[in-house]
């Protein structure tokens, strides 16, 4: 199955970084009139992205996905202002990666400087492809820097695997009696072509082939669903400390799957059958038994494109339409929705 994977990844992710393979270089993939509704809820006058589902805090995170929101509705005055932020705010670590953690409340507002590597991955991703499309190099020499810090700090050998620790610190081995701890929902798949090109001497397409082969190791207990947090120091299981659980950080994986090419129904299908009303299960991954039916459009539409990527199933109207709700959901929603605008209408 490795080959197959690698070639279902490849043959389409290696044209993520060409602008020219967009649906027209400049063309929009989120609506103007979308991204106005997200922004006039979530992002601050001083750029900063506000988790409203977790006490009105900013992380490295939803700075990330402002940023790769905003290049994709080309709005590069907005994407500025995140950037700002994120870089005076949040880059405040002598290794060039991002603390995790922004809180308003808080005084200062950093409590804690550890990093967060799926936020560090999309920071860098949405520089490296706005730099390039939009003409400017400075971003793309932010982005190297980045990618070469997540190198340097956060991807980790273990047993002929190449990981991605989801911190520089508290995740490895030595941090934990149970590690290597990851979290497979911080494989953002579609940005390790781009890296490729940034940070050749890394290795980027060896880290996205052992990736995908984790995710399928992931995929455990009676539903075949990912924890949150994955122990791989014997064998893969629920970490300890954590609740056992499919829960909000894994239920993104298929979408990260989807949107970077990979549409392997070995894969996609124990996402596209998680319930028959179309929610998303919090599922406990040793029992099969669901905690809580996420109805959310944001989270609804992740299962519908598994279900139309493996099974052809349209996606429902109803999902193709956007209101802001939460931060989080919202901004999966809008992810899924340029998904969809990319292919024209397609969920393939």
């Amino acid at each position: 199955m490795r080959h197959v994977l690698a070639c279902a990844f490849y043959c389409v992710m290696g044209i993520v970084f060409n602008p020219s393979v967009r649906a027209g270089a400049a063309t929009p993939l989120i609506a103007a009139a979308d991204w106005n509704a997200y922004k006039q809820k979530f992002l601050d006058p001083s750029g900063r992205i506000v988790d409203d589902g977790n006490g009105n805090i900013s992380h490295s995170e939803g700075q990330g996905y402002g940023l790769l929101l905003a290049y994709l509705a080309e709005n590069r005055s907005d994407f500025e202002l995140i950037w700002s932020f994120t870089r005076t705010e949040l880059l405040l670590r002598n290794d060039h990666l991002a603390v995790w953690k922004w809180d308003p409340a808080a005084s200062p507002h950093v409590t804690d400087v550890n990093n967060a590597a799926d936020g560090d991955i999309l920071i860098a991703y949405a520089l490296a492809r706005a730099g390039k499309e939009w003409g400017e190099p400075d971003l793309v020499d932010s982005a190297t820097e980045i990618v070469k810090a997540i190198s340097a700090n956060v991807v980790y050998q273990h047993e002929g695997r190449r990981l991605i620790l989801p911190g520089a610190s508290g995740f490895s081995a030595k941090d934990r009696e149970d590690g290597p701890v990851i979290n497979i929902s911080y494989w953002i798949f579609e940005a390790f072509p781009v890296f490729a090109e940034l940070d050749p001497q890394t290795g980027w397409d060896g880290i996205a082939r052992d990736g995908l082969n984790l995710v399928a190791l992931s995929l455990i207990g009676p539903k075949r669903l990912p924890p949150d947090w994955l122990s791989l120091k014997a064998d893969s299981k629920p970490a300890k400390g954590f609740p056992p659980e499919f829960g909000y950080n894994a239920l993104r994986v298929p979408l990260y799957l989807l949107r970077s090419g990979v549409t392997d129904p070995g894969l996609l299908d124990p996402f596209a059958e998680m319930n028959a009303a179309g929610a998303v299960d919090i599922t406990d991954v040793e029992t099969g038994e669901g905690r809580q039916a996420l109805t959310d459009p944001g989270y609804r539409i992740i299962t519908a494109l598994a279900a139309c990527a493996t099974k052809g199933t349209p996606v429902p109207a109803a999902l193709k339409s956007f209101a802001p709700t939460l931060y989080y959901p919202s901004t999966l929603h809008l992810l899924g929705l340029a998904y969809i605008a990319e292919r024209q209408g397609g969920c393939r």
